[in-house]
C-alpha cells in the first residue's frame, strides 16, 4: 500500500469531521493545492462548517499526485547550498529518494552536462552558465503549472537576462564575491584586491579555483569590466594573477572555510554566504567588497533535457519555494533569497547591495567565442 500524501490525510480528516471545511481550505492552500482541487474535494465531502476563505494559488500541485512521481531524484548543486533538513523532509513527504552531488565551479557543471551521461534531474548554475547551457541545448523549459509557488519569487529576480521569458529557471540564491579575512590576524581590514599582492601574508591566502572570479577580480583591479575581451586588458590581468599566485597557498573555493576558521588561511577570495557560514563558527571572520568592485550573481535551478525524473524534479522545485523551506535554506547558506515570502522568516536578512555598492558590482556574462581565449589564459595562470 502506498503512503498517503498530505492532501489525502487532510481529506480523510475532513471526511471524519476532525477538520473543519475552513481549516481544510487554509491548510490545503498552504500546501500549494490549486483552488480547483480544493473545490472538488469540498464538493465530494459532506459535513463540517460552511466556511470558505483563502487565496487561490494557480497551477497544478505536485503533492496532489505524489503517488505518480518517480521514486528517485538526482540533484547536482554547489556544496553547502542546502539546509540540513531540506532533502530529508522532501523525501519523507513525497516518498522520493534524492541523491545530491556537488561541484565547485560552473565550468565543472557545464563539462558534466556536456558529457551527456550525467543523469541529473536538477542542476544549479549561475546566470552566465545558464546562457551557455541554453545555447548548447542542454536544458529545457519547465512546466510552470507544476510549480505554483513560482509566484513567491520577487520581481527583481524575474525576467532575467538569461531567462527573459521565465521559462527555464527557478531562482535559488544570490550573492557577491569579495574578500573574507581574519580580523584578529590582519593589522587592518583589506579594502582592495591588492591584498593578494602583499608578501606579508604569503602562504596564508587563497583565491578561488574559478577562472571567471579570479581573472575578473584582476580586471576590476585595473578598472576594467570583469567581462572584458580586450587582449591587452586580459594580459595585464594575467600578470596580476601570476603575481598574486606566488603568495597563495592554493586556488581553493568553498573548502577554504575550514582553513579560515582554524587560521591556517587569513585572507581568501570567497562568496559572502560561505564567509557567513564560516563566521558563524568563528566571529573573527569578516567579509569586504574591495573598493575596485567584484561580481554579483544569481544562481538558479534548471532541468537538463536528459533528466529522467521530471515530475519529481518539478515537485522538488515547488517544495523549496515554500516560504519556510526557502528561509531555512538561506538561513543555512548565508546567502540572499529571491523568495520574497521567505524573506521575513530569515534569521539574518541579507540586504540587497546599496546603489553605491551596485555601481562597483557586475554580473558575469557569457564570453561567447572568446571563452577559448579565457580558458587558455586560466591554464597559463595556474601553470605560471
Amino acid at each position: 500500500m502506498s503512503k498517503k500524501t498530505p492532501v489525502q490525510t487532510l481529506t480523510d480528516d475532513l471526511q471524519s469531521g476532525r477538520l473543519s471545511r475552513r481549516n481544510f481550505v487554509l491548510q490545503a492552500l498552504g500546501l500549494g493545492v490549486s483552488l480547483s482541487v480544493v473545490g472538488s474535494v469540498l464538493t465530494a465531502c459532506s459535513g463540517g462548517e460552511e466556511e470558505g476563505g483563502g487565496t487561490p494559488t494557480p497551477g497544478a500541485d505536485p503533492a496532489a499526485d505524489a503517488d505518480t512521481l518517480e521514486k528517485e531524484l538526482r540533484i547536482y548543486i554547489w556544496s553547502d547550498y542546502l539546509a540540513e533538513d531540506t532533502v530529508p523532509n522532501f523525501e519523507k513527504e513525497f516518498g522520493v529518494k534524492a541523491t545530491v552531488d556537488t561541484y565547485e565551479s560552473n565550468e565543472e557543471l557545464i563539462a558534466k552536462l556536456q558529457s551527456g551521461v550525467s543523469g541529473y534531474d536538477l542542476v544549479c548554475p549561475s546566470g552566465y552558465a545558464i546562457t551557455v547551457l541554453s545555447a548548447l541545448g542542454l536544458i529545457e523549459k519547465l512546466d510552470a503549472s507544476r510549480i505554483p509557488n513560482l509566484g513567491n519569487i520577487a520581481a527583481t529576480f524575474r525576467k532575467t537576462s538569461f531567462d527573459p521569458n521565465d521559462e527555464l529557471t527557478v531562482p535559488w540564491q544570490w550573492g557577491t564575491t569579495g574578500v573574507a579575512y581574519r580580523k584578529d590576524l590582519l593589522p587592518a581590514p583589506p579594502d582592495s584586491w591588492a591584498i593578494f599582492h602583499d608578501k606579508a601574508h604569503a602562504g596564508k591566502m587563497t583565491m578561488m579555483d574559478d577562472m571567471r572570479d579570479v581573472v575578473g577580480a584582476w580586471l576590476r583591479f585595473r578598472g576594467h569590466s570583469l567581462n572584458s575581451k580586450d587582449p591587452a586588458q586580459l594580459a595585464q590581468a594575467k600578470a596580476d594573477a601570476v603575481l598574486a599566485k606566488a603568495n597563495l597557498q592554493s586556488f581553493l573555493s568553498a573548502p577554504v572555510k575550514a582553513q579560515l576558521i582554524s587560521g591556517d588561511v587569513r585572507v581568501a577570495q570567497l562568496w559572502n554566504g560561505d564567509t557567513a557560514q564560516a563566521a558563524a563558527e568563528n566571529d573573527q571572520i569578516a567579509f569586504v567588497l574591495p573598493k575596485e568592485g567584484g561580481s554579483i550573481w544569481l544562481d538558479a535551478m534548471v532541468m537538463p533535457k536528459t533528466a529522467p525524473n521530471k515530475k519529481a524534479a518539478h515537485a522538488f522545485l515547488n517544495y523549496v519555494l515554500r516560504p519556510e523551506v526557502g528561509a531555512a535554506i538561506s538561513n543555512a547558506t548565508g546567502y540572499g533569497t529571491p523568495n520574497e515570502k521567505a524573506a521575513p522568516l530569515l534569521a539574518r536578512p541579507v540586504p540587497f547591495p546599496t546603489p553605491e555598492e551596485m555601481a562597483k558590482l557586475e554580473y558575469i556574462q557569457d564570453l561567447g567565442a572568446d571563452a577559448q581565449a579565457w580558458d587558455q589564459l586560466w591554464t597559463e595562470i595556474k601553470a605560471g
